[in-house]
Parts: C-alpha cells; sequence; structure tokens
C-alpha cells in the first residue's frame, strides 16, 4: 500500500532545487510550513520566498535570506512592483555548516512566526495579504529533505495568542473524510515537551493516523513511543530506536509480559543530529508506520481489541517539534 499522507498534512520529500511550487490551498491563517534540510559545508547564503507567481516578476509577501558573508545575519524583506521593500535584519545566525535544521514558519493573523530548532527567532509583519501568496521557493546553499505544508483555513480575523507556542485554530481537516483516507481528530501540538503524554479521543480507530516530527539529539541513546490502553497499562505497538545498537526495535506488553522483539526494517532514519518525520496509520490487521516519506516497517495487531488504545506516550532522548494524533 503506497503511503497517503494525512488530511491537511501536504509532504514533499527530498525535492530538487530549486525549487518553486504551488501551495496547497493556499496561504492561510493557521498554516504552518516544515522545512528540513542541511546547510551545505560551504553554505554562502539561502532563500526561502512566499510568492505571488512562480516568475522572476512575481511579487514577494516574505523574503527570509540567512547569509554567511562575515557579518552573519537573517535578512527579512518583501518584493513589490519590482523593487525591494524597507529590509529587516537580525545579526544572528541559527543555522550551522554542515549540520542538519528544521526551519518552521507559522503563519499568524498579523505576522509570520519564525521558529528554527524548535526555537522562535523572529516575526515579520505582514505588508501583502495573505491571499495573493501562491507559491513556495526554495533555493541556495543546502539540501533539502522535506517541506510539509500542515493545516491552514480560510483568513479571518483571530485574536492574537501572545504564547511562546502559539496555539491551533482548529483541527487541520474540517471536511468529510472520504473512508479510504486516513484520519486526524484532533489539533496539532507544536513543540511539546518530552516526556509527552496524548490522549487519542475516540480511540485508536482503522484508518487513523498519528504525525510525529522530531530531532535525535547527538548524544542520544534511546528514546520510546508507546500505544497504551490507559485503563490496563497495555502497550499495543512499543517503538524504541536504540542509537547504541542502531536498532529500531517494535514489541508489545500485554498482560504484563513482553513479546517477541522485531527489528528488521528498510532503513534507520533515528541517526544522531537527525530530524525525522513519523508517520503511524493504524490499520485493520497492523500498523504501517513510514518515515521521511518511506515505509519503514509494518507491526501487526497483538492487542486484538486495538481500539481500546487511548493513550500516545513519548520518552527518552528526543526533541519533538509536532504531534497530531
Amino acid at each position: 500500500m503506497a503511503f497517503v499522507p494525512a488530511p491537511g498534512y501536504q509532504p514533499t520529500y527530498n525535492p530538487t532545487l530549486p525549487y518553486n511550487q504551488p501551495i496547497p490551498g493556499g496561504l492561510s491563517v493557521g498554516m504552518s510550513i516544515y522545512i528540513q534540510g542541511v546547510a551545505s559545508q560551504h553554505m554562502r547564503r539561502f532563500s526561502v520566498n512566499f510568492m505571488a507567481g512562480q516568475g522572476d516578476e512575481a511579487d514577494i509577501a516574505f523574503h527570509f535570506n540567512p547569509r554567511f558573508d562575515g557579518w552573519d545575519k537573517v535578512v527579512f524583506n518583501t518584493k513589490t512592483g519590482g523593487q525591494w521593500g524597507n529590509e529587516e535584519r537580525k545579526k544572528s545566525m541559527p543555522f550551522q555548516k554542515g549540520s542538519s535544521f528544521e526551519l518552521v514558519f507559522m503563519v499568524m493573523p498579523e505576522h509570520y512566526k519564525v521558529v528554527i530548532n524548535g526555537s522562535p527567532f523572529y516575526e515579520f509583519g505582514h505588508r501583502l495579504p495573505l491571499q495573493m501568496v501562491k507559491y513556495l521557493q526554495v533555493d541556495g546553499d543546502l539540501e533539502l529533505q522535506s517541506i510539509n505544508f500542515i493545516g491552514g483555513q480560510p483568513a479571518a480575523p483571530q485574536s492574537h495568542m501572545p504564547m511562546a507556542i502559539p496555539a491551533y485554530p482548529g483541527p487541520v481537516q474540517s471536511y468529510p473524510q472520504p473512508n479510504n483516507l486516513p484520519t486526524m481528530e484532533g489539533p496539532p501540538t507544536f513543540n511539546p515537551p518530552v516526556p509527552f503524554m496524548g490522549r487519542l479521543q475516540g480511540g485508536l480507530i482503522a484508518r487513523r493516523t498519528i504525525i510525529i516530527k522530531g530531532f535525535v539529539p547527538p548524544s542520544a541513546q534511546s528514546f520510546i513511543i508507546n500505544f497504551r490502553v490507559g485503563g490496563t497499562g497495555d502497550v499495543a505497538l512499543h517503538i524504541n530506536p536504540r542509537l547504541n545498537e542502531r536498532a529500531v526495535v517494535r514489541n508489545s506488553n500485554l498482560n504484563g509480559s513482553w513479546g517477541p522483539e522485531e527489528r528488521n526494517v528498510s532503513y534507520n532514519p533515528f541517526g544522531p543530529g537527525q530530524f525525522f518525520d513519523l508517520s503511524i496509520r493504524c490499520g485493520m490487521d497492523r500498523f504501517k508506520v513510514y518515515a521521511n516519506g518511506q515505509h519503514l516497517f509494518d507491526f501487526s495487531h497483538r492487542l486484538t481489541a486495538f481500539q481500546m488504545v487511548d493513550t500516545l506516550e513519548i520518552k527518552g532522548d528526543v526533541t519533538l517539534s509536532y504531534v497530531q494524533m
């Protein structure tokens, strides 16, 4: 079965540069754009542009431009009618040459909120209407691993939430889903602390998809993702990347006893200093797990009544940037 992204979650993996593609549904308040990649060892600059069109003459609503030029900085601007506006700068360089990064643009009612490697970095006030923005362009001295468009809703006046991590305005999917598509029931959680404990409202029904985006610290040894039954403590699926063993161990714990381990994977995405994008889909007879858009493993249900699973637990040596259940 091919990988099917969950509604409201539109990933592209390993895109070539220059990247210049439409934003699904156009830009709107509540949307987040996640860009994961690696800065070139010889990086001088790269850019991310939110554009009204694809051509060189198209207006740019938001120009994000890190520059390694002896006075390392990040430049922010707009371009209308072929003319650049007033430049804003931050004399701070959050990217390291040769290192992985996660760059997030959160579209807020008054501004773009830029979060880099889990830390808020800058807020750039809207100068052009969001409705004009139709394309995303990325180019420069970097390697792209993934671009994810998540959520969004029609732009409308909303109260601003003055929080370090903004509250999401509502569930990603607000439209009926065909029966053959995966579903996600609740709004996402941005940058949750670890250990993380989340409740799966309505239980783990078939076709439900859980998205987990995170980072494996360079010193990490191990972390755990558990799908639990809150009332009994049973673990229907235990995912345990072990960095020191270079293994991704899966198991279940039913009635207080661990079952046989499963270890075979098509590849291992959980390397030290690496970002990952995990999609876990519950089927009628098994879990299907994808990492960074590639099939990672299947795990047949050992708990027959898998619908009783009501808790997602994540703990150990991992940093989370996004969880949606």
